[in-house]
């Protein structure tokens, strides 16, 4: 940081190395749950928010991109839902599935068909 005097009465100038570093606010909003489950986990990290919302942008930055996988709640990421999904849609239409089997033995008969 450099400071420089103006004049006599000590108004002080900032320099332009300064300005380049001049911090800009954020505002985000936030359900009071997913805020409070968030500074737990934090603080167990050693981290408030502040710095991990700084520690999360300079990444996006570094890697042009979100620095992790985007997963659902179920834990899946956004393809592999979809996916699923789709499956599930398939399975309904009779698409992709096999059976009924009236006994074990018809099952494993089809197993090892498969398997050739």
């Amino acid at each position: 940081m450099y400071l420089q005097s103006n004049d006599n009465y000590g108004i002080m100038g900032v320099t332009k190395s300064f300005k380049s570093h001049l911090m800009a606010t954020i505002q985000i909003r936030i359900d009071e749950e997913t805020k409070k489950s968030v500074q737990v986990v934090l603080k167990e990290l050693g981290l408030d928010m502040s710095a991990a919302i700084k520690l999360f942008l300079k990444q996006v930055v570094i890697r042009n991109g979100l620095p992790f996988k985007v997963i659902t709640e179920n834990g899946l990421t956004l393809e592999q839902e979809a996916e699923l999904l789709k499956a599930s849609a398939d399975a309904k239409k009779g698409i992709g599935v096999s059976g009924p089997f009236e006994t074990m033995e018809e099952f494993i008969n089809y197993l090892e068909l498969d398997e050739d």
